[in-house]
């Protein structure tokens, strides 16, 4: 799950979370100028609203969490969602939210990387053949010069090459479902919401309310949230960790029998002796399968004149449970290397040259199983003209794992005429390492705590993008009673200074029924 689970399952359910606000916002917008005129109030939404989005992602990079942050990181999913929102009378809204993410990762594919073996005659899977002729440089992507003479027979794997195995590939769902009421005179809305989310490891279900009211003539807007989610492991582990545990600590059995274990130099050890691999001293898998979470959010909005607006938001932010990936390696610098594979590519372990050596994991992952976070932020919108608004944001991030953060971003809606409107955007985000965090083969048996996950390491981030949005408030083109109000067009273009690199694309239809 590792990059994934930071990367691509925020953008998704982001897409998702905007789909779903979008619907039940902006109708809001429009009460909050015109209230209750004459003794008529507007319906909060006129007709049932459909959003169809779609999203692809792709990203490389070269610190893979799953092999203890080294190896590939490369990675692509496609994410569409389907949100529904359905007026029940004048006050009231329910909006239904199905989305899935299906992904393809090469890092979390190494979760059990020793799938293939080397002979001097072609490629085998150790759960199925692959029939590869020999000969020369193979069409398997290993190059028989660097396998030694005569080639190389015996089980291999490698951070840079994808496996084959099942976590190569997995989806994501999600369903969400929401309700909001709003007073007679629109100056109260109260919400709440449950959802539900899957994935191979990972189960998550969460539920949540708030109220917002609105002061001032509507000028002013206070809003109150509260969500929890109740989520659990079903936990994979790296294939010799838990291999080991199998076997009864025994490396003649199971997955470790007649597979040599090799030292730094490359020499088979005596599997029987102390010179070769051991997990670390009472190695032991996940017991507490939890992982709650607990938020609570205050948001301010204040209309400062004609063109501008702003909002403050703070949320505080309770994690508890199993805070860390069962999936993610972690190597330590005080305790020696062994490896399973071709001795010859051990001197090229962390190269991308390497396509035939995994290194045996020492740990996984270990965190705390507390996290408190603090993101406070601020927004200021201003609206120069009818072809110009400005859109700002800024947030600060902190928690008790010793992480700080800062995000800045900029967005230039310019309306190109009646229908389209074209908005660039950029957003600049750094933050420093967290306590536990060291990069690969560098954390000491000795420490608590540990990572070698990027994602918490220290770096930059810039994401450039652009879209391009299409409406239509008349509805002309219309199918299966639904009119289109409008379609949006969004990529951007991210990178990390740890080397990640990522493109995104979204493609999103609104339509509301006549």
């Amino acid at each position: 799950m590792e990059e994934k689970q930071e990367v691509v399952v925020d953008v998704t359910r982001g897409i998702m979370q905007i789909g779903v606000w979008l619907v039940l916002f902006c109708p809001l917008v429009g009460l909050a100028q015109q209230g209750n005129t004459g003794g008529y109030t507007k319906r909060v939404l006129e007709s049932t609203e459909v959003d169809i989005l779609s999203s692809y992602y792709e990203q490389t990079g070269n610190n893979a969490s799953v092999s203890g942050g080294v190896g590939t990181e490369k990675l692509t999913d496609v994410a569409p969602s389907i949100v529904i929102s359905i007026p029940l009378n004048d006050d009231d809204v329910l909006t239904a939210d199905v989305g899935i993410s299906t992904y393809t990762s090469a890092s979390s594919s190494n979760l059990n990387p020793f799938d293939l073996t080397k002979t001097g005659s072609g490629v085998s899977g150790a759960s199925g053949t692959m029939g590869i002729g020999g000969g020369g440089d193979d069409d398997d992507g290993f190059d028989d010069d660097d396998m030694g003479n005569g080639g190389y027979s015996g089980v291999i794997g490698s951070p840079w090459v994808a496996s084959s195995g099942a976590s190569r590939q997995d989806t994501w769902g999600s369903v969400s479902v929401a309700y909001s009421h709003s007073s007679d005179d629109r100056d109260q809305i109260w919400s709440a919401n449950a959802s539900f989310a899957t994935e191979y490891d990972y189960l998550s279900f969460g539920f949540g309310g708030g109220i917002t009211k609105l002061f001032n003539e509507k000028n002013t807007e206070v809003g109150l949230k509260g969500s929890v989610f109740l989520d659990s492991w079903l936990p994979r582990y790296p294939t010799e960790l838990d291999s080991y545990l199998e076997a009864g600590n025994n490396l003649n059995s199971g997955f470790f029998n007649g597979v040599d274990i090799l030292d730094g130099n490359g020499s088979v050890t005596d599997k029987n002796g102390s010179n070769t691999w051991r997990p670390m001293d009472g190695f032991g898998l996940i017991s507490d399968k939890k992982r709650n979470s607990f938020a609570v959010s205050v948001s301010f909005s204040q209309i400062l004149g004609k063109n501008t607006q702003m909002s403050i938001f703070a949320d505080v932010v309770h994690q508890q449970g199993w805070l860390s990936n069962p999936m993610q390696r972690v190597y330590f610098a005080d305790v020696p290397n062994y490896f399973i594979g071709n001795p010859a590519s051990i001197p090229n372990y962390t190269s991308s040259r390497n396509k035939d050596v995994f290194m045996l994991a020492d740990d996984m992952e270990r965190l705390p199983h507390t996290r408190m976070k603090f993101p406070i932020g601020l927004r200021l919108n201003h609206y120069f003209n009818e072809m110009l608004t400005v859109r700002t944001y800024y947030r600060y991030y902190f928690d008790d794992w010793g992480l700080r953060a800062h995000t800045a971003s900029i967005e230039l809606p310019i309306k190109i005429s009646q229908n389209f409107t074209f908005y660039p955007s950029y957003r600049y985000y750094t933050q420093n390492r967290i306590d536990y965090f060291a990069p690969f083969d560098t954390h000491l048996s000795s420490e608590q705590f540990y990572t070698s996950d990027f994602d918490l390491s220290a770096y930059d981030a810039h994401q450039v993008g652009f879209g391009i949005s299409y409406t239509d408030i008349f509805t002309q083109f219309r199918t299966l009673g639904f009119g289109l109000k409008g379609i949006d067009l969004k990529y951007n273009n991210y990178s990390r200074t740890t080397g990640l690199k990522a493109n995104y694309f979204g493609l999103g239809f609104k339509f509301v029924m006549d």
